[in-house]
């Protein structure tokens, strides 16, 4: 369960009793139930987010709670999938519970205003991102959140751990290239961490040659970047007749701010334009990735889902788990084909915390074995389309386990490819 109180205030703090959520306004507390039932109890990984945490968080963010007083009866699990799904207000379902031996609420209703949430839109947020400044993480935060403050992380895990300790508000982390395919290390995070999808942006990747100021093509000895981006510009250091060593660093932006603190001559870097501003480098080379076509996808992070619509496209992302071979596979994607729903991405990851199954052989003459594997999918509905409820429900049914990771606005805007070939700007 996610913690619901602001980051500098103590109005309002957050408490485990039993297996329900509680808030205490303090010095009154109060128990917020309901049902969202997806999450089987007896998964034992201790990843994931359950019903309970989706709907109790769309309801406060949707709703007013009318009076403290309220007494209504908890609602039934399946009954609150459609109170969040726009077929009737999610917060006439909210069960306000006094906990025994406090103090009764304050006489005025509590609002959204007094629970303080993170700001929205892009305001004044705190956004969290793997790398130092000039990185295309970065560019990619400030795209997605242009008025946020921007707070570097040195590692993807530490990002993760900044929003779900309140230093953070947002996370903008890859998840996938283009041409070097999917960010596998975030796919496994997603699973361990207890943060939501909110939304994602796609960043085209324009790589540059950077090196000191002064600096020739013939001084150089080695280019140094992430491993992604030597990879994506091997063939164009050729053509520019570049025989230099190729060494991997962690990131484009850390490379360009290692030549620019050693004062290394004999060194260049492949970073962005903006990194060779920052750290004082010229451009010896722009645009110079193989393929113009070069876009990542970044996921947009936060401690609490949004509320699903249908006014403009929406995509959803899930995982699952299954133990019964790849009948049950074709089973779950069938569930979304029946219903016209678009599968964007398929990923597997192997179990962590299971990798291998063995089962008995076709000829029980002894035993096979097989990987277990987790399921990331994305698809083109929002979950408040009755389509896409009814396709989840279906998918249980054949699944061990199943999270909802996010349903989110996709990105709509307009994108063009990076400066192909024959344009590029070479000062070699």
């Amino acid at each position: 369960m996610h913690t619901l109180s602001p980051p500098y205030s103590n109005a309002l703090s957050y408490l485990h009793r039993g297996s329900e959520p509680t808030f205490r306004v303090v010095p009154t507390r109060i128990t917020v139930k309901c049902g969202y039932g997806f999450e089987p109890a007896s998964f034992s990984q201790g990843v994931g987010s359950t019903r309970t945490d989706w709907q109790s968080a769309c309801a406060i963010l949707s709703s007013k709670v009318d009076s403290q007083n309220e007494d209504s009866n908890p609602t039934a699990a399946g009954e609150n999938i459609a109170a969040v799904n726009g077929h009737k207000s999610a917060g006439t379902d909210l069960n306000l519970v006094h906990v025994s031996g406090e103090k009764t609420l304050p006489p005025k209703p509590l609002t959204i205003s007094d629970l303080s949430p993170a700001p929205m839109h892009g305001s004044q947020l705190r956004v969290a991102y793997q790398g130092v400044p000039g990185a295309y993480s970065e560019a990619a935060a400030g795209k997605a959140y242009p008025n946020g403050e921007a707070i570097p992380c040195d590692q993807f895990e530490v990002a993760f751990q900044a929003v779900e300790l309140w230093i953070a508000d947002r996370a903008v982390l890859p998840v996938e290239n283009s041409l070097g395919g999917s960010i596998h290390r975030n796919y496994d995070l997603l699973l361990r961490h207890r943060l939501h999808i909110v939304g994602e942006v796609q960043l085209p990747v324009h790589h540059c040659l950077l090196a000191l100021p002064g600096v020739r093509s013939e001084y150089l000895t080695r280019v140094i970047s992430h491993p992604q981006a030597l990879a994506q510009c091997e063939h164009t250091l050729t053509k520019l007749g570049l025989n230099v060593a190729r060494e991997a660093v962690d990131d484009t932006a850390g490379a360009a701010e290692f030549v620019a603190t050693n004062n290394l001559r004999d060194t260049a870097a492949i970073a962005s334009a903006r990194a060779a501003e920052l750290y004082g480098l010229q451009i010896l080379a722009d645009g110079i990735q193989d393929d113009p076509n070069n876009v990542t996808r970044f996921v947009m992070l936060a401690r609490e889902p949004i509320i699903p619509r249908t006014d403009r496209p929406f995509k959803t992302s899930i995982v699952f788990a299954h133990d019964k071979g790849t009948s049950v596979l074709f089973k779950v994607l069938s569930a979304f084909a029946f219903r016209n729903i678009s599968l964007t991405k398929i990923e597997s990851r192997p179990h962590r915390n299971r990798p291998i199954r063995i089962v008995d052989d076709d000829k029980n003459e002894g035993t096979a074995k097989h990987f277990e594997y987790m399921f990331y999918v994305d698809f083109e509905a929002s979950m408040a389309e009755v389509r896409a409820q009814n396709a989840l429900a279906e998918v249980q049914e054949f699944t061990s386990f199943l999270r909802v990771l996010g349903s989110y606005p996709m990105d709509m805007t307009p994108w063009s490819p990076s400066a192909s070939p024959s344009s590029r700007e070479s000062r070699i």
